[in-house]
């Protein structure tokens, strides 16, 4: 009889816990649907891996975030990995080059690796999902030009997720102590920062624009070129950069470099003004548009309220603004063995209209209804009129990656004294007409 009742009460323990865990797992799976229920995505059948390597700013580490949301749909599994740009596209270009299965099945890229991982037939053809797609997520609200930039011989490769310019950004309370207007050109830039360097002790230094790598100065160089009214590359693909419009603008940028920044200025990275100008040792810089939330925010600015924010200088008095047009995209490697259209609707999902609305407190937004978001910086003005009145984008080559590669590894070289503009442009030109013969590009 004990025993009897020993193993009543055992049985009805075991199924108490077994009802409570059903109960448990019940209500666990109702909050699993109802999360997922946010997403317009169908669960995977399988727990499927879905990877992406991109590199940060504040819109992209938002951005970031919404990717991850996607954990809430069943068998979805988002993962996120933010580098800086350098380490993250050696990244891509390692996994893509060998023709081997990607261990990513999104990749972050701006205009530069559209052209050379989209020519490189590195990347998915998205026509079919954009056409399919395009009315339940109004693809038709981002602009035509950032769709033109994601576009390799006539496929459409990408989805465009910011837009990025460059900017000024100054400390207002200097400039009025000081007497010092709003710079409108670069000739303006020099005046002011030598007066900053001459009078102000709180500074290290009174003005910078990224010129500390080869890169760098190559980004500044097309600004400056196309303000004078030459560019890169000729539709025939041959070289258009060794002219007398580049080699003004290379004499342009040593002279700022010379009389506004100094060694110390040219030293500093894109971090480094960042930092600078939130610290206070920077009076002003020009930069990266992406880079102005985080002016605002009191938790890394000692100057939130100091801070200001105005449109690109002008080359030359009349000008285009020494600003490019610049998109950052998420792509899918063609040798992803993720179900595409999986890949395609979770990237749509994290950067749909709610989603830009609120990306639009961290950076540019793709869609133009985003822009005018509540959520919007101030900053924002600023960085339009930058992009409305500045030079525009690189043009769509497969020469051009060489163009870019060639000029970064001259054009520092005039910033040290070691070569003059026209001896870097010359030399600049044999390396491009080089490989572009060696590429086929040119005969």
């Amino acid at each position: 009889m004990k025993k009897t009742i020993l193993l009543v009460l055992i049985l009805a323990v075991l199924f108490g816990m077994s009802a409570f865990a059903g109960g448990q797992q019940e209500a666990g799976g109702e909050a699993a649907a109802e999360a997922a229920a946010e997403f317009d995505i169908e669960a995977p059948e399988k727990v499927t891996s879905i990877d992406m390597i991109g590199w940060a700013f504040p819109i992209t580490e938002y951005y970031a975030d919404e990717l991850k949301k996607m954990n809430a749909v069943e068998n979805l599994e988002v993962n996120t990995q933010l580098l800086d740009s350098a380490s993250a596209q050696e990244q891509v270009r390692l996994a893509l080059s060998g023709g081997k299965e990607s261990p990513y099945a999104i990749v972050h890229a701006s205009n530069s690796q559209m052209n050379e991982w989209g020519f490189n037939g590195w990347l998915m053809t998205l026509d079919d999902l954009i056409e399919k797609y395009g009315d339940e997520y109004d693809l038709d609200d981002i602009p035509e030009n950032m769709w033109d930039a994601a576009t390799i011989n006539g496929k459409v490769m990408g989805i465009p997720i910011t837009s990025n310019t460059f900017q000024l950004i100054y400390r207002e309370d200097l400039f009025e102590k000081h007497g010092i207007e709003v710079p409108e050109t670069y000739e303006e830039v020099i005046s002011a920062a030598q007066k900053l360097d001459e009078n102000e002790s709180s500074i290290d230094v009174a003005f910078t624009m990224n010129l500390h790598a080869g890169w760098a100065w190559e980004i500044e160089f097309l600004h400056f070129i196309r303000a004078f009214g030459g560019n890169y590359i000729n539709d025939d693909n041959t070289c258009a950069f060794n002219s007398e419009a580049g080699v003004k603008a290379l004499n342009m940028l040593k002279d700022i470099s010379d009389r506004a920044m100094g060694q110390v200025g040219m030293s500093y990275s894109i971090d480094d003004s960042e930092i600078g100008l939130q610290t206070g040792r920077l009076a002003f810089a020009n930069i990266w548009a992406s880079r102005a939330s985080g002016m605002l925010d009191p938790d890394k600015s000692n100057y939130p309220d100091e801070l200001k924010f105005a449109p690109s200088p002008r080359p030359t008095k009349n000008g285009p603004r020494g600003a490019s047009t610049y998109n950052d995209f998420y792509c899918i490697p063609k040798t992803s063995q993720v179900d595409k259209e999986l890949i395609f609707k979770v990237i749509m999902e994290a950067v749909d209209l709610e989603s830009q609305e609120r990306a639009a407190g961290y950076g540019i937004p793709t869609r133009k209804k985003a822009v005018e978001s509540e959520y919007a910086d101030v900053y924002m003005p600023a960085a339009m009129e930058s992009l409305a009145e500045g030079v525009g984008a690189y043009k769509v080559s497969p020469a051009n990656p060489i163009a870019r590669t060639a000029l970064g590894e001259y054009l520092p070289l005039v910033g040290t004294g070691e070569l003059s503009a026209k001896e870097a442009l010359k030399k600049a030109e044999e390396k491009f007409n080089e490989e572009a013969k060696a590429q086929g590009f040119i005969d």
